[in-house]
């Protein structure tokens, strides 16, 4: 699976900032032909723009992505079929936004099979990224997480899933200090629990106060303990906190490796199946959290710091 800490969104037909992110050490930039490009300016030329920067060399984040219109619009089909057709390889992923039902997921599904076939690209290599953002797309998350092997991640949506609800935010992303606990929570949960009954990332939504970022290390922090992958990032000076907070820390990777060496130690030599470490009690739940954190650890480029 690709990492998705840091989500890079960048205006498509913006190229300052799209020559900028090139540079950028995010995970995944996504070039955006949806809400980023204001509705007269949904053109071919938007998306040749979109192709033109997909096809530069020099991008430093791993993973390419684009965010085409929804499939209720008139401008998703030509988003689907010009980037896909100019850029080829050089695209990783479609982010399908306020995906209303399975359905959706499969128009999309199927119409880059078919481009797949006729530009003979590899079957399946273009992956799909779903955005979670109306109350209708919230419920039929189970369903949406299921209805294709091509879905990598499931995405929270946070700016209109607050517009369908009718929450009173005006902030994209916000913590509403007033409300008792974490309004985000159920939300949040429900898409990581559907995202790894099938295998999928979870990825939480932007944090629009792009100078807060204690706000933003807090926002993150809450998405990562229910156990999302990741986070869209707005700005440059978002991506280290974000990368950071999605990364175990040394003394974490660190601990999880002494779990597995005392489990390994425990069942192969001493036909235990728990043991004691450092007064804790060890089993095989706590080995398969372990792998978790190493897991992520090493994907982040962590190595043990100090001996076993």
């Amino acid at each position: 699976m690709r990492l998705r800490r840091s989500c890079l969104a960048v205006p498509g037909t913006a190229a300052r900032m799209v020559d900028k992110a090139r540079s950028l050490d995010c995970d995944e930039v996504f070039l955006d032909l949806e809400d980023a490009v204001a509705p007269a300016d949904k053109t071919d030329r938007a998306r040749q723009q979109v192709v033109d920067a997909l096809n530069t060399e020099g991008w430093r984040a791993p993973t390419r992505s684009v965010r085409i219109n929804g499939v209720a619009t008139r401008w998703c089909y030509r988003d689907v079929v010009q980037v896909v057709s100019g850029a080829r390889e050089r695209i990783h992923a479609l982010v399908v936004p306020k995906v209303h039902d399975a359905s959706h997921v499969h128009f999309v599904d199927h119409l880059v099979t078919q481009l797949e076939l006729d530009l003979d690209l590899p079957q399946g290599r273009i992956a799909l990224e779903l955005l979670i953002e109306t109350a209708h797309g919230a419920l039929e998350l189970p369903r949406i997480a299921a209805a294709c092997a091509r879905t990598e991640a499931v995405i929270f949506g946070p700016g209109d899933y607050a517009a369908s609800l009718g929450i009173p935010q005006l902030t994209l992303g916000a913590i509403e200090r007033d409300y008792p606990g974490d309004q985000w929570h159920y939300l949040r949960s429900r898409l990581v629990m559907s995202a790894r009954a099938h295998g999928l990332q979870a990825i939480d939504g932007p944090y629009g106060q792009v100078r807060d970022l204690d706000g933003l290390r807090d926002s993150a922090r809450r998405s990562r303990l229910v156990g999302m992958d990741g986070k869209y990032v707005l700005h440059p000076d978002q991506i280290a906190p974000v990368n950071e907070i999605f990364s175990p820390s040394q003394e974490q990777f660190d601990r999880a490796l002494d779990i597995l060496e005392a489990y390994r130690r425990a069942v192969e030599v001493e036909h235990r199946g728990a043991v004691m470490l450092d007064g804790e009690m060890i089993d095989e739940a706590s080995r398969k959290m372990a792998l978790q954190v190493e897991a992520a650890g090493r994907e982040a480029g962590l190595d043990r710091s100090r001996p076993a």
